[in-house]
């Protein structure tokens, strides 16, 4: 069995990642990005990552564009956790997305954030056919988030 897809990114992607999560910690959001917190599935305590809440047919959705990173591990664990962007901070539910549904919503998601994750996506753009884009889902785990009330 081979290991789920995964793509580390570089030191450059890695600062850009906290300089956005800082802003986002502050007051700033960069295109719509938050910082998230997920309970850390081993350790019990937050962990935070900068992400990009994307919306799509009226519902939100969080993709990993780098795949099965720990993030996601943690939300698959803590099914939900929390957005933040400065003092505004949205509690949520997760849950994760079939393969067979993603293709819409990537394509979407491609669409905004192409110009910042298509290096992840193996070639797959917003202009990828449909087998294209199906093909790549299932390297790509994507969340249906609730925001509580």
């Amino acid at each position: 069995m081979s290991q789920p897809y995964y793509r580390r990114g570089s030191a450059l992607n890695v600062r850009f990642n906290n300089v956005v999560g800082w802003l986002a910690r502050h007051g700033f959001s960069i295109a719509g990005s938050a910082e998230m917190s997920v309970k850390g599935r081993k350790s019990g305590q937050p962990q935070r990552i900068p992400v990009n809440p994307h919306t799509h047919a009226g519902a939100q959705y969080l993709v990993s564009a780098r795949g099965h990173s720990q993030w996601v591990r943690n939300m698959r664990a803590a099914g939900g956790g929390e957005l933040r962007v400065g003092r505004t901070v949205r509690e949520f539910t997760a849950v994760e997305v079939p393969d067979a549904e993603k293709t819409a919503i990537l394509r979407t998601y491609l669409e905004k954030w192409g110009w910042e994750v298509d290096q992840y996506f193996q070639g797959v753009t917003a202009k990828s056919s449909d087998e294209e884009i199906a093909a790549a889902a299932g390297d790509h785990p994507v969340f249906r988030i609730t925001v509580r009330s």
